[in-house]
C-alpha cells in the first residue's frame, strides 16, 4: 500500500472514529435533559431526540460525501462547502481525536494536506495561467546566498545552488505567478494582493496545514518540502510534482 493512500485511509478512519464519538455524545446530550424535558412536557424529549438525529445525519452524510469525492474525484453536491467544513471544523477536530489513539500532530497534517489536494482537484477543473499562483517558502533558497528574493523572484541571480532558478524559469515558461513568502504573514499578504484562483503551495506539513486553512476559501494545493537538513534550512522539492500539478490544472485535467 501506497503511503498516500495510507495517510488518507487514516484520515478517513478518524473521520468515522469522530463520527461514533459524535453519536455518543449526542445521545447522552439527549439522555440525561430527557427526565427534567418529560417533566415540563411530554413532547420535548422527543423534539430533542429529532435535533439530534437531524445533526447526526448530517455528519454523516458529509463524511460520506467525502469519501466519495475521495474515491471518484468529482465535484460532488455541496463539495466546496464541505472543502470549508473540513478545513474550518473536521479537521480541528480529528487533531483531538488522533491525540487520544496516540497518532502525532504531523501525521494527522500530512493526512489532511492529501485529502484536501483530491477535493480541490475535484472542485477545480481548469484554470488560466494568470490565476495561478506557485507560493514557495524562503528556505528553499541558499542559505549563504546575498539575493533578496523574497520581495520578487525575479531578483534570482540564477547560479543554480538552489531550485529558485528552476522555479523561476518555470513560471517563465508557463506564464503563471511566482512568490516566495518569509512566514505566514508575508504569505497572507501576497494572497490578497495577487488574489489567485488557485495556490500551488510547497512547505512543510504544518505551513501548508495552516496555509491552506488561512487562505481558505482559495483552494490550495499543497506539495510536501524536503528536508535533508532539517526544518528551514536549504529544502528542497520535487520539480516534477510542482510541475505535474501545475499542467493539471492548466490543461484542465488532461
Amino acid at each position: 500500500m501506497s503511503e498516500e493512500k495510507s495517510h488518507k485511509i487514516l484520515f478517513v478512519s478518524l473521520l468515522f472514529v469522530t463520527c461514533a464519538l459524535f453519536f455518543l455524545v449526542a445521545v447522552l446530550l439527549w439522555w440525561i435533559p430527557y427526565v427534567g424535558l418529560a417533566n415540563i412536557h411530554r413532547a420535548l424529549p422527543a423534539l430533542l431526540a429529532v435535533f439530534f438525529g437531524t445533526l447526526l445525519l448530517l455528519v454523516v452524510g458529509g463524511i460520506f460525501s467525502i469519501v466519495l469525492t475521495l474515491i471518484f474525484r468529482k465535484d460532488l453536491l455541496l463539495s466546496k462547502r464541505l472543502r470549508g467544513a473540513v478545513i474550518k471544523v473536521i479537521f480541528p477536530v480529528l487533531i483531538l481525536v488522533g491525540k487520544l489513539f496516540g497518532i502525532s500532530k504531523e501525521k494527522i497534517q500530512h493526512a489532511f494536506v492529501e485529502v484536501n489536494n483530491d477535493i480541490v482537484i475535484a472542485q477545480v477543473s481548469h484554470i488560466r495561467p494568470e490565476r495561478l499562483l506557485l507560493l514557495m517558502p524562503h528556505c528553499l533558497q541558499n542559505y549563504d546566498c546575498k539575493v533578496k528574493i523574497t520581495g520578487n523572484a525575479d531578483n534570482c541571480k540564477r547560479c543554480g545552488l538552489c531550485k529558485i532558478k528552476d522555479l523561476v524559469e518555470m513560471a517563465e515558461t508557463y506564464h503563471v505567478g511566482l512568490s516566495v513568502a518569509t512566514g505566514g504573514t508575508i504569505a497572507r499578504r501576497i494572497v490578497v494582493e495577487k488574489k489567485p484562483r488557485l495556490i500551488i503551495a510547497v512547505a512543510c506539513e504544518r505551513d501548508l496545514t495552516s496555509g491552506i486553512q488561512d487562505s481558505y476559501p482559495v483552494p490550495v494545493y499543497g506539495i510536501f518540502n524536503i528536508r535533508p537538513y532539517g526544518p528551514c534550512f536549504n529544502t528542497q522539492l520535487d520539480l516534477k510534482k510542482v510541475e505535474k500539478a501545475m499542467l493539471h490544472f492548466l490543461q484542465g485535467g488532461a
